[in-house]
């Protein structure tokens, strides 16, 4: 379903001029160190580079992509630069989703309009390559939205990186992922309306579903959960506590990060078997799933060809929709703090988010929150 926005004013809805996804940049406390892990456990090859070799001198940023993946990992060089500053009161996690734009001035001007908070207005950014025009608006917490034109640049990432000398590759089997499926957010109990009605009427997004607490819950705690989507490519959940018994993995995650953020990228792959059998072979650590879910699932879903016991032994969940079916995986939270995860799913035809399987996965999560003394 395509979606034309509304008008402010006669002035386009910023969705309007976007075309997908463009990057996400994680700032972390060991650039170095955490490109290391993506790359030797998830597959990513470097592709660029920025820090003092290049003219950079408060940080260092190095260029990951896989299919169509792209993120950057950035750490700063000094106590007190925006990026060290940011870590210590977070820890690692996302602090930019970036969305490739036709028109980075044009969306940026449509959103700053509609009540977005500008925090770096359309600049340009030039070198032998050509020119590259970004602008950023601020989102929940301290996590910013970038829009980025690069229809008159033709380098490694941008200006102030470099494509050669770069980290080799690790060994290991080919992961194959694809592209980012979806960005997930968790806010504060009681804003997710207002970023709801953020991503609507200031980026022109719309809503794809709500899932409510009576949905995922379990016996312990609960949350509730609205996806927006450009509708194309860009989904973005968003998630927030409800009461519940006992501390909820939002209600965690907003402690450990100290602000709302991004708690997991959902990145796709065409074969979830193959996918996460190198994963694992790779280091990757994967939440526990219990076989009593594989007698459930084979009930709730009835697909009789898939591959239960290849799926039961890596610890894939399944769930079907109106659409088709998906087989999803989450990975242990990758930073020190309990915030950030992975997951690998595999669609075929399903548009959903795997609802059957919530209870499961937020079992697992309890599971895991117990063993950390937060439940």
């Amino acid at each position: 379903m395509a979606i034309i926005p509304t008008t402010v004013g006669g002035l386009p809805a910023p969705a309007t001029f976007l075309t997908g996804w463009d990057y996400l940049e994680f700032w972390v406390g060991n650039a170095r160190a955490f490109t290391q892990f993506m790359t030797s456990g998830f597959g990513f090859r470097v592709t660029g580079y920025a820090g003092p070799e290049t003219g950079v001198t408060d940080r260092t940023s190095y260029v990951l992509e896989q299919g169509d993946i792209r993120f950057v990992v950035t750490g700063g060089l000094a106590p007190h630069t925006e990026v060290t500053v940011h870590v210590q009161a977070h820890g690692d996690g996302v602090r930019n989703i970036a969305f490739a734009a036709s028109d980075a001035y044009a969306a940026y001007g449509a959103a700053v309009e509609r009540g977005a908070s500008g925090r770096r207005p359309s600049f340009p950014d030039h070198d032998a390559d050509g020119r590259l025009h970004r602008a950023t608006i601020a989102a929940y917490g301290d996590t910013q939205h970038t829009f980025v034109d690069r229809s008159e640049y033709s380098g490694a990432f941008a200006p102030g990186y470099i494509d050669e000398g770069l980290p080799p590759t690790p060994c290991g089997p080919d992961v194959g992922l694809r592209a980012i499926d979806h960005v997930v957010a968790n806010v504060e109990q009681g804003a997710l309306d207002r970023w709801v009605d953020f991503y609507r009427h200031v980026l022109g997004f719309d809503q794809l579903v709500h899932f409510d607490d009576e949905q995922i819950s379990t016996e312990y705690s609960a949350l509730m959960s609205t996806v927006v989507w450009d509708g194309s490519r860009i989904v973005l959940p968003i998630n927030e506590p409800a009461t519940g018994r006992k501390k909820s993995q939002i209600d965690e995650y907003l402690d450990a990060y100290g602000a709302p953020g991004v708690q997991h990228i959902a990145m796709r792959t065409n074969d979830i078997v193959a996918a996460v059998g190198a994963l694992r072979d790779r280091g990757v650590r994967f939440l526990a799933v219990p076989d009593a879910y594989y007698e459930e699932a084979r009930r709730r879903v009835d697909l009789p060809d898939l591959p239960w016991a290849q799926l039961q032994r890596l610890g894939v969940l399944v769930d079907r929709d109106d659409d088709g079916y998906l087989l999803q995986i989450f990975t242990e939270t990758v930073t020190d703090r309990p915030t950030v995860f992975f997951e690998i799913i595999q669609r075929e035809g399903a548009r959903g988010f795997g609802a059957g399987n919530f209870k499961a996965l937020f079992e697992a999560i309890e599971r895991e929150q117990a063993r950390r003394g937060h439940l």
